[in-house]
């Protein structure tokens, strides 16, 4: 090794660098006014808080199941909406199956656009519109899915082996054979461990609709805290972490037979 690669040699490089970090940093917190001291003089406010929070009322428990229930159901049927509508979308969103560069080009703008909007604010866009509820969580999360799930597909399908479709082309197969016959087999288990991994993800995401309105546990999550009643809170919490943590494992198994 030479002299000029070892780390002792490019110390002032390295040196340089954290300046520079350390420069953003501070100006950063002094852009967005941040006080970190703050933190340390609001120290019996946490006390206070962890006190309570750290013993949760169990009591409580058999409340939180009807609303955890709900929270699945829903991003249980808003995951299979969104994996459905995002099926076809994906086939037409790659030139594979179109052979249309500006048709493919116009759905995944439309898929880009979707991703952009953040699931809170989708949420609180639709409970506007259609108001308060389960079917509004529903719809959220079918959109999210929609929009997350398209874009992994129609790059799934970009990867494939192109000998089928040529050997279906070759003998006289239209495009909808070929998307049927030719690309879908070879991209099928893809699609389902998408759809189960978005069903994991729409999990965690579902336990906060319900602060905009959008059903489920997140309406209890929101009004426990509203309320200070910190003891429920914790047990809230530690409910949809255990439930998310299951959901979790179980996807993972899943995701892994089926690749």
């Amino acid at each position: 090794m030479r002299l000029k690669e070892t780390v002792h040699f490019n110390w002032y490089k390295h040196l340089l660098i954290l300046l520079f970090l350390v420069i953003c940093f501070v100006t950063s917190a002094r852009l967005t006014s941040a006080d970190f001291a703050m933190v340390f003089t609001n120290s019996s406010q946490m006390t206070a808080f962890l006190s309570r929070f750290i013993h949760p009322d169990f009591s409580y428990l058999p409340k939180l199941v009807e609303p955890m229930l709900k929270t699945l159901q829903m991003s249980l049927v808003g995951t299979a909406i969104g994996v459905v509508l995002a099926i076809p979308i994906s086939f037409l969103a790659t030139t594979v199956v179109t052979e249309n560069r500006w048709l493919s080009t116009i759905f995944r703008f439309l898929l880009g656009l979707i991703r952009t909007i953040p699931n809170l604010l989708l949420a609180a866009l639709f409970v506007a519109i259609f108001g308060i509820g389960e079917a509004t969580g529903v719809l959220t999360i079918a959109v999210f899915t929609f929009g997350m799930v398209s874009q992994l597909m129609f790059q799934a399908i970009e990867t494939i082996d192109y000998g089928p479709i040529e050997a279906a082309a070759a003998v006289g197969a239209t495009k909808m054979q070929i998307a049927v016959w030719s690309i879908a087999p070879q991209v099928l288990s893809q699609f389902a461990s998408y759809a189960f991994y978005a069903f994991e993800v729409n999990v965690r995401a579902s336990t906060v609709l319900g602060y905009v309105g959008a059903g489920g546990i997140g309406v209890i999550l929101n009004s426990s805290l509203a309320l200070l009643n910190y003891e429920r809170v914790s047990i809230i919490i530690l409910t949809i972490l255990i439930t998310v943590a299951l959901v979790d494992k179980l996807s993972e198994r899943v995701r892994r037979s089926l690749l």
